[in-house]
């Protein structure tokens, strides 16, 4: 562990001096993904402007679930460069054959060396909305709420991570360019909003084939003491713990099923 977490430092510190060597463009990229978050809540505003009350949440209930969604998939944004491209840079132009000559976990060398620096704002951005949504909603924050709301954001990353690495592990077993990963992370906006304003099937799907609900909307439930879906949230270890097994074992099978390109 300790080899490792130094690796990762390694890794983050030299990703940080090449990103920042053209500090144009990073900040271009900074730029674009805070106006991407900023269009998110402005949607937010039209809908309560048209509509003041969805399904049982007020605005500043809603924008604090919103608020909660960024912070974990900040965190997994950083992280995930490479799986969104990884059957197109990895399986296809056959980088992942230098991966596998390394002494060092092929799944740790694809998860961290590349990052998405930009997504932290995603992560700032979510604290400081709960903040205010807190203070306007006069929430009381014990020390057991903030700690359950440090584990809960953890196992939220941590169930994204899980979710797009078994998306990705397909592409050791059909080597497409696109894959599977971009369709479904065009669903994440799904769980930004409360599970209750969709048909049954949906709350299936969000909740037990593709996760999100237990990464934003069942903590959120949690921390505004709401009594609908209140005893969900402590499904979410198990829930984190059976995604990243999943994800663990599918990608040692495609890892095993790889073939060089030859070139």
């Amino acid at each position: 562990m300790k080899r490792h977490f130094l690796l990762f430092i390694h890794y983050f510190a030299q990703y940080s001096k090449v990103r920042m060597a053209y500090k144009g463009d990073f900040f271009i990229a900074l730029g674009t993904s805070f106006t991407a978050t900023l269009l998110g809540f402005g949607f937010v505003l039209v809908l309560f402007s048209k509509i003041p009350n969805l399904k049982g949440w007020s605005f500043n209930e809603l924008l604090f679930l919103y608020g909660f969604s960024l912070i974990p998939l900040g965190f997994f944004n950083m992280l995930s460069l490479n799986l969104y491209q990884f059957g197109e840079v990895y399986i296809i132009q056959g980088k992942f054959d230098r991966i596998l000559l390394r002494p060092i976990h092929s799944l740790f060398q694809v998860l961290f060396e590349a990052f998405r620096l930009e997504s932290l704002q995603e992560t700032i951005t979510g604290i400081l909305v709960m903040a205010y949504c807190s203070h306007r909603m006069h929430l009381e924050w014990g020390t057991i709420d903030v700690l359950l709301a440090v584990v809960m954001i953890a196992l939220g990353a941590i169930i994204y991570l899980a979710t797009f690495l078994i998306l990705t592990s397909v592409s050791f077993f059909f080597e497409d360019k696109v894959g599977v990963v971009p369709p479904v992370y065009n669903m994440l906006a799904f769980g930004r909003y409360p599970l209750s304003i969709y048909n049954v099937f949906i709350q299936f799907l969000l909740s037990w084939i593709i996760p999100f609900a237990f990464a934003s909307f069942y903590p959120s439930v949690r921390l505004l003491h709401r009594s609908e879906y209140g005893g969900f949230y402590v499904l979410l270890p198990a829930v984190a713990l059976f995604f990243s097994g999943l994800a663990l074992v599918l990608w040692q099978l495609g890892e095993r099923n790889y073939s060089s390109t030859g070139t």
